[in-house]
């Protein structure tokens, strides 16, 4: 592989030296993923476009860093696992790039591999980078009911939130294949994106794990929600797919998940 690629599960794990590298992730390519990679000046990205998504919010990073010259793709779910970058990197096809991508010669359905090494050739212009951050809400859904906590990022769960119900506009995929990061702490209500389902099911990921340790857990359809927006996978999502705790308390596929977890809070 060329030095002046760089493959990371996520882009949480994006460092300083990767700067004027092509950065393949296995991230979804949301605006919070988008900033990171300009900020960190990178020649070049690809993302998982975690299937679109409402408002297109999977695809962000496409629009984000053409002002900046940067070629950005990203792989199709239905190719490539999501929070897999080496799954991304021997398989995913692109579905979608930017302009300067295309100047370069890529197109969908080129392999990552190739649209990564054509990204080696890129002339950057960086500059200030337009402050994108991650948000926390705590959202109460009926007079008398606990706050829902809402983070953009599964990411940003704190030891506090043990026995809470969270909500994240994370995907659904375990990063890196990696049952133990399901979740850092035990919530007691979980909430995820389905980022499409994907290549087997991988947006999934989690929900198997976070059953063995008890947690109910819920996905919420990628075209229902913008991922990496915690209130929005509490207020617009729709449930897609529920673990078997989720469904023994009274959750399933295709209600909304506010009102769900509004009767399942007044319940308890």
């Amino acid at each position: 592989m060329n030095s002046s690629i760089v493959l990371i599960n996520s882009m949480n794990y994006i460092l300083p030296e990767h700067a004027d590298k092509v950065v393949v992730s296995g991230s979804h390519g949301g605006l919070y993923c988008a900033a990171k990679a300009v900020g960190h000046k990178v020649r070049g990205v690809i993302l998982h476009d975690a299937g679109i998504c409402l408002d297109h919010a999977g695809v962000a990073v496409l629009d984000f860093c053409e002002p900046y010259r940067i070629p950005a793709a990203v792989v199709d779910s239905d190719t490539a696992r999501i929070g897999d970058v080496t799954h991304t990197w021997e398989h995913g096809l692109v579905s979608l790039c930017n302009g300067e991508a295309s100047r370069l010669g890529v197109r969908p359905g080129m392999t990552c591999a190739e649209a990564a090494e054509r990204f080696t050739a890129a002339t950057p212009q960086w500059g200030p980078v337009e402050e994108v951050g991650e948000h926390r809400h705590e959202y109460v859904l009926s007079e008398g009911l606990e706050p829902v906590v809402c983070i953009d990022s599964a990411s940003l769960i704190r030891p506090e939130d043990e026995g809470r119900i969270v909500v994240t506009g994370s995907h659904g995929g375990l990063i890196g294949g990696n049952p133990a990061k399901a979740i850092n702490v035990p919530a007691c209500f979980l909430a995820f994106n389905d980022a499409g389902f994907g290549f087997e099911n991988a947006g999934t990921g989690r929900l198997e794990p976070l059953d063995s340790r008890g947690i109910p857990a819920v996905l919420v359809a990628a075209g229902s929600a913008r991922i990496g927006d915690g209130l929005s996978t509490l207020l617009d999502g729709v449930i897609s797919a529920v673990n078997q705790c989720a469904g023994q308390a009274g959750f399933q596929k295709g209600l909304p998940l506010k009102d769900t977890l509004r009767e399942w809070q007044q319940r308890r």
